[in-house]
């Protein structure tokens, strides 16, 4: 899954796609880089980050929506508002990315109302604003499975079948470095869950206090992170960096498949 943010202050790519002709570009190159989906965005979720309202975020992504469904490739709405779900699922969106889980006013009765789009319910302890202040957990691993099972029960009952949902832990969202080290160490205890998992750690601070490195040199932790992930369970990585982790994920691919 690559990452498609059209907001001028996202943590990492902030403003770099907000002019719709270097974003359609941008799409084009994940395209050739060989994403599978591609995820947009046009609210920021990093910690502090300032709300948006429903109709200048509708103006930020439907076009990319629209743009990417045009070049053949399924693509991913990463938000939390109702309206904005239901605009991209008729513009042609087949995921909805939440941060919240669907427990915004109105976003479990935008799902539910389709038959086919998808679900990514993620883990979040607090509000971007706030989340990073000081997250605590007596045991990160049991809390943060105990409530996505809680979401995917409460999507179940409004008719969402699992068939449609996957699963996000949250790395980063009202988390420490080390929840999100024991997050990772123990991702695949949430196989438990039956569902599919979705990691998204790319260039994310969690990377750069391990390496004590920036937000543009993160690529190569980037990397290993998703590829470990993956021998944990992961089934969809979100990620900046397309080529090279496509790249890491076909390897990893072919020595698995070897006989």
């Amino acid at each position: 899954m690559g990452i498609l943010n059209t907001t001028p202050d996202s943590f990492s790519d902030g403003g770099s796609y907000v002019r719709k002709d270097i974003a359609l570009r941008r799409i084009e190159t994940m395209i050739e880089e060989g994403v599978d989906i591609i995820d947009v965005g046009g609210e920021s979720t990093r910690p502090g980050a300032q709300a948006v309202s429903e109709s200048e975020e509708l103006v930020r992504v439907i076009p990319m929506v629209e743009a990417v469904v045009a070049a053949g490739k399924p693509v991913s709405i990463d938000t939390s508002k109702a309206l904005v779900m239901q605009e991209a699922i008729r513009a042609g969106a087949s995921m909805i990315n939440d941060v919240r889980a669907l427990q915004e006013e109105g976003a479990l009765d935008a799902v539910a109302a389709s038959d086919e789009v998808l679900i990514c319910l993620m883990h979040m302890q607090g509000q971007p604003r706030s989340m990073q202040h000081n997250p605590h957990y007596d045991d990160v691993v049991t809390e943060v499975k105990s409530f996505l099972q809680q979401r995917v029960e409460v999507c179940q009952k409004v008719g969402i079948n699992s068939d449609r949902i996957c699963l996000d832990p949250g790395f980063g969202f009202g988390k420490t470095l080390q929840h999100n080290c024991e997050l990772m160490k123990h991702l695949d205890s949430f196989k438990e869950l039956n569902l599919p998992l979705l990691v998204g750690v790319s260039r994310k601070t969690m990377i750069g206090n391990i390496l004590d490195a920036d937000v543009n040199n993160r690529t190569n932790g980037s990397v290993v992170a998703a590829m470990y992930a993956l021998t944990k369970g992961a089934k969809i990585v979100r990620v900046h960096d397309i080529k090279p982790t496509v790249e890491a994920v076909k390897l990893f691919c072919a020595f698995e498949q070897a006989k």
